[in-house]
């Protein structure tokens, strides 16, 4: 349990210092990535164009992060919130211009081997939009 717990907590670690290759070098080559409303996309390549798009676009920081671990370590969950900044539009998503966001989080992990062999992302996509979609008027 300890060893998931570890594992889980470095590949977020990772993702808020911004560490792309530590984020990967933690997945196994077949992880199986659940895009949040999405589809799933299959390989540590495929996760690293993800990553690659989703820094275009967005400046995150994760808070909060508490990790869970079923007793044979090989499933896990965290929950976190999300502190962000849209910074470039994404494809088929509102303008962005520098909007900030805060919302929570969550994700389901897989675990075999010292590696994460599935990562399930979860947020309230409404949530987010109805943020990055509010006008601030001085």
């Amino acid at each position: 349990m300890n060893d998931t717990i570890d594992l889980i907590r470095r590949y977020y670690d990772a993702f808020n210092r911004g560490d792309w290759a530590g984020m990967l070098a933690l997945l196994d080559e077949h992880v199986a990535h659940d895009v949040n409303q999405g589809g799933r996309e299959t390989g540590r390549a495929r996760f690293a164009a993800f990553l690659e798009r989703m820094n275009v676009s967005y400046s995150e920081q994760l808070k909060n992060i508490v990790v869970m671990v079923n007793e044979k370590g090989d499933r896990a969950a965290a929950e976190y919130v999300v502190h962000g900044e849209y910074k470039a539009t994404d494809e088929g998503l509102p303008l962005a211009q520098g909007q900030t966001y805060v919302l929570p989080g969550g994700a389901f992990f897989d675990v075999a081997g010292g590696r994460i062999l599935r990562v399930s992302n979860y947020y309230n996509l409404e949530d987010w939009l109805a943020q990055v979609r509010r006008i601030d008027v001085d």
